[in-house]
């Protein structure tokens, strides 16, 4: 292994679950809980033009001082169900259900919906959605001075990669891929789809040791690290723990979308933000 800083792990090890408790908002009629109750500070609404008639919806909560802003682009289908009240249909994915953590840490999240409520499976590493991510990196900038970046989980990965990837010079001051898709599956694309020598930001890689997402293997987390080429700055962050309450390996409430470790991870995820902003 290299000894140059793009190849530097850390290591945390998880082993403390945090309890779970009630998140009423999105889940009114759970009986067992999912996560945290409180959603994300601040919380306001933007119907983003893009070109041509589309919008996006996107969901912005931030806390009254923010140190940083992040783009959040969730896994799986990417419809988290965002309503113009601000309900939101599907909320276990990790950056949805996290996002008042983030704003404790003093960070303001943007996370969008798709365009009517379609699946991006397939679509995430395609030009297209890299000139989505592109306005998305705009709004961002467009809320304060603060220092903007990219966050993507699972399927999300492919999409923060592509937008890290064609995104404007000095519009990034990082970019976070968690339990990335990495294995072709049924999205037919994967992290390395996305054009990962075209990344010039410094980067961290999150993976997750007891994962066991097929897709998603963990310990391809340094062959992810090693195809961002371009960038000289681009960190692994190994970390084990979290329970399965879905029986799917690649759910969100498993520790795929690190459930019951969700604290931590923000955390460890935090530290290295502000060693970048």
């Amino acid at each position: 292994m290299r000894k140059s800083p793009r190849n530097m792990i850390a290591t945390l090890s998880f082993l403390a679950l945090l309890p779970a408790v009630a998140f009423a908002r999105d889940h009114p009629r759970q009986k067992m809980p999912a996560i945290t109750a409180e959603p994300g500070q601040n919380e306001r609404i933007f119907d983003l033009p893009l070109n041509g008639s589309e919008t996006v919806r996107v969901l912005s909560a931030a806390p009254d001082r923010s140190r940083g802003i992040i783009v959040m682009l969730p896994g799986g289908a990417g419809d988290i169900g965002l309503e113009q009240d601000g309900n939101i249909r599907h909320g276990d994915n990790f950056i949805v259900r996290t996002r008042s953590l983030w704003n404790r840490r003093g960070f303001a999240v943007l996370i969008p919906d798709t365009i009517d409520h379609a699946s991006l499976r397939g679509h995430r590493s395609s030009p297209a959605y890299a000139r989505v991510v592109a306005q998305l990196i705009a709004l961002a900038h467009q809320q304060g001075p603060e220092p903007v970046f990219l966050l993507g989980t699972s399927q999300g990965s492919i999409a923060a990669m592509n937008g890290a990837a064609h995104a404007p010079a000095g519009s990034l001051a990082g970019v976070v891929l968690t339990e990335s898709v990495s294995v072709m599956g049924g999205s037919k694309e994967t992290v390395f789809s996305a054009d990962p020598q075209a990344v010039r930001a410094p980067v961290l890689v999150v993976a997750n040791r007891n994962d066991r997402c097929t897709v998603a293997p963990p310990q391809a987390g340094q062959q992810i690290a090693d195809a961002m080429t371009g960038s000289r700055d681009v960190h692994v962050l190994r970390v084990a723990g979290g329970t399965a309450r879905s029986k799917k390996a690649c759910g969100s409430l498993t520790p795929h979308g690190y459930y019951g470790i969700e604290d931590r991870v923000v955390e460890a995820i935090s530290q290295w933000l502000d060693a970048h902003s």
